[in-house]
């Protein structure tokens, strides 16, 4: 594909690199941009560039766009739980066990193999050979809300929407212990665990991670909370929960996974999914229950103290100690 120059006139002067882009090509999402940028495909007078950097009169960018990548794919029929879909996008109700996209591991039987037979050539390019139509994605064991683009246009728009933390993501869990906090904002770094390569870590050296969570009703011994979170770090909500002392019940991963209830896997639950639709700007406004209810009111015959605990009106800022 043949690369394209632009020379910065005065008006794109001290104006991000990655902001100038985007105004100049709409077809070009800011996470499109970052990669290219990270590739070494866009140029500043020649030289490899940052994201960050601000444009000077005069300079000379130079854009080459990666080539499209053909889906090698099969697609498979895979049953799916469809809960909104149009022409633009897809939203399902992704039930537990299923992985969104393939990987080590897991070659087919994931999202991506289903939307695939479904939507057949209908699905935007942009996430890349593997991830055909995927916006955002949630770990194998939660169940709940996901959004795929269905062309190119709605996955930029989506993409920037949640880039701009304008997606309100809603989930519900149940976690070990009782929470003494009724609302709480968790804000610590999370990066790659430096013990364990396949897990995340609270690092003082990583990504911001906000997560908010608020009670909903206590158990003896469980705490069943509403989650809200500012950030998407991989496996955020659970190692967030887990630093503060209240792993999500079920969590093999950052928890022995143990329980009365005899699940497996995590009970965290995307319930509810707020968003502007990428084409006619309506507001959506999606939710959805799940087996995550009939679990809480397991946990609800579980107790034995055979009442809820009492309310702390109290709301904490968990931050990371800096030494």
């Amino acid at each position: 594909m043949e690369p394209k120059v632009y020379i910065v006139e005065e008006k794109d002067a001290k104006v991000r690199i990655d902001k100038a882009i985007s105004d100049k090509d709409p077809n070009l999402s800011r996470v499109a941009i970052q990669r290219l940028i990270d590739n070494g495909k866009i140029l500043v007078n020649g030289k490899n560039t940052k994201a960050s950097y601000k444009l000077s009169v005069g300079d000379e960018i130079t854009i080459e766009k990666e080539e499209p990548v053909e889906v090698k794919l099969e697609a498979e029929e895979i049953p799916l739980d469809v809960v909104y879909e149009d022409s633009d996008i897809l939203v399902v109700n992704k039930q537990k066990g299923l992985v969104v996209h393939p990987g080590n591991g897991n070659p087919n039987g994931t999202l991506v193999n289903a939307i695939m037979a479904r939507c057949k050539d209908s699905l935007s390019g942009i996430g890349g050979e593997i991830r055909p139509g995927i916006v955002h994605r949630i770990d194998k064991d939660t169940s709940g809300l996901l959004i795929i683009a269905k062309n190119d246009k709605a996955h930029i728009n989506m993409s920037e929407q949640i880039k701009n933390h304008e997606v309100v993501k809603t989930y519900l869990a149940l976690v070990r212990g009782s929470v003494k906090e009724n609302e709480a904002t968790i804000n610590m770094p999370i990066a790659r665990s430096t013990k364990d390569r396949t897990k995340m870590a609270v690092s003082k050296n990583g990504k911001n991670a906000v997560t908010h969570i608020k009670v909903l009703e206590r158990f003896d011994g469980f705490t069943y909370i509403k989650v809200n979170i500012e950030t998407g770090r991989t496996h955020q909500i659970r190692v967030h929960m887990a630093q503060i002392g209240y792993p999500i019940v079920g969590d093999t991963v950052y928890s022995n996974g143990k329980n009365p209830f005899g699940v497996e896997g995590q009970m965290l639950h995307s319930s509810k999914l707020e968003f502007v639709h990428p084409t006619n700007g309506k507001k959506m406004n999606l939710a959805i229950s799940d087996d995550l209810n009939r679990l809480k009111e397991r946990a609800k015959r579980h107790n034995k103290k055979g009442c809820n605990v009492k309310i702390l009106k109290i709301e904490t800022v968990f931050e990371i100690k800096q030494k």
